[in-house]
């Protein structure tokens, strides 16, 4: 007998996720009820997932579970917000029992294991997509914002930018690479990225400004410095590049893949420099793993410099509809 709907739903997501006692009413009625906590603000997002465009076809179940929440998970840590509750809206081709039990098992295992509550969602019949919206909270005027840099500030970068891009070829089959270890290295930073949520908190407070980079790291320092009303300057030697990496495509393709590569998930904050110091300290960069990578300037675009000169990159980061 094919699996319906609301058994779909009861079956697969009813217990999905961490439980909370802030969730009075969730998955089963015609919208959850959440107790919000006095002094912070509510903080909310939302990613889709399209198959053919965001993960190739056949990719595993349990890493799309994880991914729409996990490309959600890395906008809180953006804005520095504790995530809390989650809604599903998942499309499918069809009700396949195995498929679904491996999808749900991806999601709530992250959900799990960063606290958040699977509350509610819909279902429905059509090419494979999946929509998650996250909320979380943050205390009351404490976010952060891609807005509060300032010329001058330092910029930073948390784990190894282009690895997801690499990754996202050999699922492709479009990058072959001899060293195995390597190849199962950048093939999980693909399929299971892991957000920075907890250094997402530790910035609050030290850094002036901060994104999530999944559309490429020089066009989203693009976006905060515009968002700043300043502009951006990358320094090519000091990118920080996985040893995987640097094996699969050697070291000039894998500091363009670092500055061009998409889904990494990492964020690119700014610091003033007056408290680089307080930073470093707070957050030691070998246990935080993040890296200095250039500063904020007056005049505005995103350029790199390599050697006293700036170099010029033609692709500025992912963009659906270019």
């Amino acid at each position: 007998m094919p699996l319906g709907e609301f058994e779909l739903i009861d079956r697969f997501f009813r217990s999905c996720g961490a439980a909370r006692g802030d969730v009075r009413l969730s998955v089963g009625d015609d919208a959850a009820l959440i107790d919000c906590p006095a002094g912070r603000d509510l903080v909310a997002a939302i990613d889709t997932l399209v198959e053919g465009v965001h993960f190739p076809a056949g990719s595993p179940a349990a890493s799309i579970g994880h991914r729409a929440l996990a490309v959600n998970l890395s906008d809180m840590a953006a804005m520095g917000a504790e995530p809390a509750w989650a809604l599903l809206a998942l499309t499918l081709p069809r009700a396949d029992e195995c498929w679904l039990a491996e999808f749900s098992r991806g999601l709530d295992a992250l959900a799990r294991s960063f606290g958040v509550a699977i509350v509610g969602g819909d279902t429905t019949s059509g090419p494979l997509t999946a929509s998650l919206q996250i909320l979380g909270t943050v205390e009351r005027g404490t976010a952060l914002t891609r807005a509060g840099g300032s010329a001058g500030d330092v910029l930073f970068v948390s784990g190894t930018p282009g690895d997801a891009a690499a990754g996202l070829g050999i699922e492709q089959a479009r990058l072959s690479v001899a060293d195995a270890e390597a190849a199962r290295e950048l093939a999980e930073r693909f399929l299971f990225p892991a957000p920075r949520v907890a250094l997402g908190r530790r910035l609050r407070g030290l850094a002036s400004a901060c994104i999530d980079v999944s559309d490429g790291l020089l066009g989203d320092a693009g976006k905060l410095a515009r968002a700043s009303g300043c502009g951006a300057e990358l320094h090519y030697d000091q990118l920080p590049v996985s040893r995987a990496l640097t094996l699969a495509v050697g070291d000039e393709r894998a500091r363009e893949l670092a500055l061009t590569g998409g889904d990494d998930y990492e964020l690119l904050f700014s610091v003033p420099a007056g408290r680089v110091d307080a930073l470093l300290a707070a957050l030691p960069p070998e246990e935080w793993r993040y890296a200095r990578i250039g500063v904020l300037r007056s005049e505005p675009g995103a350029v790199v410099v390599r050697g006293g000169s700036v170099i010029d990159f033609s692709h500025r980061g992912f963009d659906h509809f270019h």
